[in-house]
């Protein structure tokens, strides 16, 4: 299965950025064609030492790299990217990759 990982870093009003992801993001993102799996962090993100950089983290699953690439490719996807804009000032990391199991 093939990831992408959003870590959304701590936005100056935290409850805009929420209100606006939940409502508007979300469920934009979740239009993308091939998205197997969506999952969002619950409460606050940790980090192993000392204050955590970031304020959510959404992982989203595809079958496949060559999914996740035409996902992200399609007017859904180029849409979702671009909407990053509207919500995300602190900015965004993605990271993809593929998985195993070990």
């Amino acid at each position: 299965m093939a990831k992408l990982l959003a870590l959304y870093k701590t936005p100056a009003d935290k409850s805009a950025f929420d209100a606006y992801y939940a409502s508007t993001h979300m469920p934009l993102a979740k239009t993308v064609p091939g998205l197997k799996s969506y999952q969002i962090s619950d409460g606050p993100v940790a980090a192993g030492q000392g204050e955590s950089p970031y304020h959510l983290v959404a992982i989203l699953g595809f079958d496949s790299m060559d999914a996740l690439q035409a996902g992200l490719g399609s007017p859904e996807g180029q849409a979702t990217a671009g909407d990053l804009a509207n919500f995300a000032q602190a900015g965004v990391e993605l990271l993809v990759f593929d998985t195993k199991d070990a």
